[in-house]
């Protein structure tokens, strides 16, 4: 649970670290948003250190389906755009797969 929980917070750091990057260079907001997106970055990037994993290659593998589900959360919660049937179908696969690639018995 301890990956789930350092996971969940690494996603949350990223979006939010590339969404400062996105709000200055496609939403024309201050360049003053680089600041917290940096910090919000290096958040993530220790976050993603903290998962239960021998291999960094594996645990950013499992990352990616995580990133995907949080990536929909955002659209949905902070853009006000719900996901769409495909959009769930392509997240539901993709947990699979990360929950296959953390969990395997090894």
């Amino acid at each position: 649970m301890h990956s789930i929980a350092a996971y969940a917070g690494a996603a949350i750091a990223e979006i939010a670290g590339c969404f400062a990057f996105w709000a200055w260079l496609r939403l024309g907001k201050s360049a003053f948003w680089i600041v917290p997106g940096i910090l919000s970055l290096i958040v993530f990037a220790w976050l993603l250190t903290r998962v239960e994993s021998d291999f960094a290659g594996r645990a950013y593998a499992a990352y990616g389906g995580i990133y995907i589900a949080a990536s929909l959360g955002w659209l949905w919660l902070v853009e006000g755009k719900m996901p769409d049937r495909w959009d769930m179908t392509g997240v539901a696969v993709c947990l699979v797969g990360a929950g296959i690639i953390l969990f395997a018995p090894r």
